[in-house]
C-alpha cells in the first residue's frame, strides 16, 4: 500500500469515525422502519396486539429489511412477532424482538418487548383497543472495527494502537410505547406514541443524546370488490404518517386483494429539513389458509437513486383460530400485508 492510498483512506476512515461519534455522542437516533407497515401490526401499534383474523386466535410474524444493499455497511432489520387475543383479561397479549444492524455489524441495537391491548366495544358496530408496550433495549458498537487517523503506519496501514478513549460498547435502558386504534367493519384508524421516556443512547454518557419519541397516525378502510361480500376481493386505502424529531414522513397506498394473491402500491414522501420525494414501494404477495407471505421493493425515486436504487423487505406470517371461538371478540378488518 502506498502512502498516498494510506492517507486517501486514513481521510475517509477518520472522517467515518467523526461523523459516526458525533452522530452518537450529540445528535439523536432514529427508529428502524418498515414499508410493509401493516405486516408488522405489534411494531406499528401496541394496541393491535391481539387483532388476528381468526376468532381470536394467534397470529405470528417474521419481517426482514435490507435498506440500500448496495451500499456498503447500511441497515438490515429483522422482527419477530407472536400476539393472541384472550378473553379473560379483555384484550390482546403480544411479544416483540427487533435486531436492527448498521455499519456491518458495527452498531446493534436490539430489543425484547411485551405487550398488553384492552379491548372496548363502545357500540355494536365500534370498537377500541388501547394498547401499551414495555421494552428493554440494547445498543451494541463494536469498536474494534473502527479506525482512526492515529493508527495508521505509512507503509504498514493500520497497525498502531489509538488513543481513542475506549467507550462502553453496550447500552441497556428500558422503553415504554402507548397506543390507541378505532375500527368498524370496514374502518380503521390508530394513533401511536414510541419511547415514551426518551431513553439517553449515549455511549459516551452524555444525557443529551436521547432517542426522540415518534408519533404514528395510521388509517385506512377495506372495500370489497365482490357484490356478494366476498372478502377475498378487495381494495383498501391507507395511509401512515410518522414524525421522529427532526424526520417527518407520509406513507399513501393502498392493497388489492383477489383470491389468494395480494399487490400493493405506496408513495413515500418526507417533510421538513429532509424534505424529498423518497420512495415508490411495491408489494407481490400471496395467501394460503392461514400462511400470508408478501415481498416489497421500495424503488427510490430521489436524488440518491443512482447510489442506492432501492431497498429489499420480505415479510411471513402465519395465524391459527382459537380453540373456542371468543363471542366478545371483534375482529379488525385489517390490511393482510
Amino acid at each position: 500500500m502506498t502512502f498516498s492510498s494510506t492517507s486517501k483512506l486514513a481521510g475517509r476512515a477518520a472522517i467515518f469515525a467523526c461523523a459516526f461519534f458525533l452522530f452518537h455522542e450529540s445528535s439523536q437516533a432514529q427508529d428502524p422502519e418498515f414499508s410493509q407497515f401493516y405486516a408488522t401490526p405489534v411494531y406499528i401499534n401496541p394496541a393491535m396486539a391481539g387483532t388476528g383474523q381468526c376468532n381470536g386466535g394467534g397470529r405470528a410474524v417474521i419481517n426482514y429489511r435490507n435498506q440500500w444493499p448496495s451500499l456498503p455497511g447500511t441497515f438490515v432489520t429483522t422482527a419477530f412477532s407472536f400476539d393472541q387475543h384472550f378473553d379473560k383479561i379483555k384484550g390482546g397479549l403480544g411479544l416483540l424482538a427487533v435486531q436492527d444492524i448498521a455499519g456491518e455489524g458495527l452498531l446493534t441495537t436490539s430489543s425484547v418487548s411485551a405487550v398488553y391491548s384492552y379491548q372496548l366495544e363502545v357500540t355494536r358496530k365500534f370498537w377500541m383497543r388501547f394498547g401499551l408496550e414495555g421494552q428493554v433495549m440494547q445498543r451494541g458498537l463494536d469498536f474494534s472495527k473502527l479506525r482512526f487517523e492515529d493508527q495508521i503506519d505509512a507503509t504498514r496501514g493500520f497497525v498502531k494502537p489509538t488513543s481513542e478513549p475506549i467507550v462502553d460498547e453496550k447500552i441497556t435502558t428500558p422503553n415504554f410505547s402507548t397506543g390507541f386504534l378505532a375500527y368498524t367493519e370496514n374502518f380503521y384508524a390508530g394513533i401511536a406514541v414510541h419511547n415514551m421516556i426518551e431513553p439517553v443512547q449515549s455511549f459516551y454518557g452524555d444525557p443529551a443524546a436521547k432517542l426522540p419519541r415518534r408519533y404514528t397516525i395510521h388509517t385506512g378502510s377495506v372495500i370489497s370488490l365482490d357484490k356478494r361480500n366476498n372478502p377475498k376481493a378487495t381494495f383498501s386505502p391507507n395511509a401512515l404518517f410518522m414524525m421522529q424529531a427532526k424526520f417527518t414522513q407520509l406513507n399513501v397506498g393502498f392493497y388489492l386483494n383477489r383470491g389468494p394473491l395480494v399487490s400493493g402500491l405506496w408513495f413515500r414522501q418526507t417533510f421538513g429539513e429532509f424534505k424529498n420525494s423518497d420512495a415508490l414501494m411495491i408489494l407481490v404477495g400471496f395467501r394460503k389458509d392461514k400462511f400470508k407471505f408478501g415481498y416489497s421493493f421500495d424503488l427510490t425515486v430521489d436524488s440518491k437513486r443512482a447510489a442506492a436504487p432501492g431497498s429489499h423487505e420480505v415479510s411471513a406470517a402465519i395465524e391459527w383460530c382459537a380453540r373456542r371461538p371468543s363471542k366478545k371478540y371483534r375482529v379488525l378488518h385489517c390490511p393482510d400485508f
